[in-house]
């Protein structure tokens, strides 16, 4: 999926869509990538003259690209927001010019509620990790 496909099961627009493509596996995972430009708005003030991309943002990047495995489940007029972030570590930084990839995997579904783990690496370096729970809802 391109951006404006992402849009189609995505609620966030611009300056939150925080992926570029992403893909369903045939494994059952998701794959997910950004490039980091440099002239986000989450940079701007963190850090001026050392950016780095907060991992507020990182965590928002692999939810985003968790909700690529959901897009089957989702239809008009639904949601898919968090429930719960958990055991995520951030291993190191992500820079402008970095193109990140996001691997995100099921670990638990009871629907509406679903568990996943996602990676975040960049050139194979894993950045950040953690095991994310959301729930799809009515908008």
């Amino acid at each position: 999926m391109n951006r404006d496909e992402l849009k189609t099961i995505l609620p966030h627009r611009e300056p939150m869509l925080l992926l570029d493509e992403a893909f369903c596996n045939e494994d059952g995972t998701a794959t997910a990538y950004y490039q980091v430009q440099g002239d986000e708005y989450f940079l701007q003030g963190h850090f001026p003259g050392n950016p780095i991309v907060p991992g507020v943002i990182q965590c928002e990047m692999m939810a985003q690209s968790a909700c690529v495995l959901f897009a089957d489940r989702m239809s008009a007029g639904t949601l898919p927001v968090y429930t719960g972030i958990d055991k995520v570590r951030f291993r190191g930084m992500v820079r402008p010019g970095d193109r990140i990839r996001i691997d995100t995997k099921q670990l638990r579904a009871c629907p509406p509620l679903y568990s996943l783990h996602s990676e975040l690496t960049v050139d194979g370096k894993r950045c950040a990790s953690g095991d994310l729970s959301f729930a799809i809802v009515e908008a």
